[in-house]
């Protein structure tokens, strides 16, 4: 019988944060491909354009004229998602005609007052001043929603209607399927263990080495054991941390630089500006504030899209949304390929 390899046989691995597994099939990375190509991303975007809703001075689509700011910006998103106030829905007896209220309140950060500038470029200082207002904001709105969700959606590819460096944060009154699993998974760990289920993770992936891309005094970047996304990645604190809001000023520091050290290696991967989806996820929030939340562990997520190129694309379909999620390399290869890029940007060579 031929020996098993992981890096040539398909096999499942289990995510014991929402209880379910992945598939990894990874001789399918060894295919032609004669699918979709994505255009490649705009490379070219002006510093200012007036007619940019996220610019400076700029005016929005209702009528409000930006300040001229010349840091971070954080406004009420003028389409949101979530109002706060809505009436109830009809109560219903029925098994399968299920619905109930849900308020919230949805913002837009902008990173930075140029539109040519993306994390990855901009200067450390300036990364934590990001994090010091998601870290205000996840403070402020969760004193009354249950969950805040911080994310940024990058490039065109992953929908990012607009190149101007910022991201959304929506609060809402109820908590979202993902974090209700990774609740659920996360307690459970921690009533049988008397640990955070992230930490002790964390301690065997450090032991291991084999997915770590990089880490600082404070960080840890990895490409997750059971990773979806072909180039996903998790961010970790080296002590534990329930909420953002948490950091002191020396994790921030730290945050700042790391993420600015992962997403120029993502630049540099296809030499491109790195489309992703991220988020931020930590204990709950509203009520949450009054129980015992110790077994959350804040961590951030990168889900990129890219697979061989700056134009072929993971997709989710089919098998994805019929079945279970679906990878073709490893996550240790993935993680080799990330630590192996230069650590200056492509662009400044």
């Amino acid at each position: 019988m031929e020996k098993f390899s992981d890096t040539e046989h398909q096999h499942v691995r289990y995510n014991p944060l929402i209880d379910e597994w992945v598939l990894v099939s990874p001789h399918r990375a060894k295919r032609p491909w004669s699918g979709q190509q994505e255009k490649p991303a705009q490379q070219e975007v002006p510093e200012y354009d007036e007619r940019n809703p996220l610019c400076p001075g700029a005016v929005r689509a209702n009528g409000i004229q930006n300040p001229k700011y010349e840091s971070t910006f954080v406004f009420d998103n003028d389409f949101p998602a979530l109002l706060e106030n809505v009436p109830e829905p009809p109560e219903s007896n029925s098994s399968f005609f299920q619905a109930k209220s849900a308020r919230g309140k949805c913002k837009v950060i902008c990173f930075h007052p140029k539109s040519n500038i993306t994390l990855p470029s901009m200067e450390i200082e300036d990364i934590c001043k990001v994090i010091k207002v998601w870290q205000i904001e996840n403070q402020s709105l969760g004193e009354k929603y249950t969950w805040v969700q911080i994310f940024e959606n990058k490039g065109e590819v992953m929908g990012c209607s607009n190149p101007h460096p910022h991201c959304q944060i929506w609060a809402s009154s109820f908590l979202p399927n993902e974090p209700r699993k990774k609740d659920i998974n996360l307690k459970a760990y921690f009533e049988k263990h008397g640990r955070p289920m992230l930490m002790d993770y964390l301690k065997e992936e450090l032991e291991k080495k084999e997915r770590i891309v990089l880490q600082n005094d404070d960080w840890v970047v990895m490409v997750p054991y059971w990773a979806v996304w072909p180039y996903e990645a998790m961010i970790l604190p080296k002590t534990q941390v329930q909420r953002i809001e948490d950091l002191n000023d020396g994790q921030v520091k730290t945050l700042a630089d790391i993420m600015k050290r992962l997403l120029i290696r993502y630049d540099n991967l296809f030499e491109v500006s790195f489309p992703y989806s991220m988020g931020w996820l930590g204990a709950p929030t509203g009520d949450y504030k009054n129980k015992n939340t110790e077994y959350w562990t804040l961590h951030a997520v990168y889900y990129p899209p890219l697979l061989r190129s700056a134009t072929v694309k993971k997709f989710m379909v089919g098998y994805e949304m019929l079945a279970q999620a679906q990878r073709d390399i490893t996550a240790e290869q993935a993680a080799e390929v990330l630590r192996k890029l230069p650590g200056v940007h492509y662009k400044k060579k």
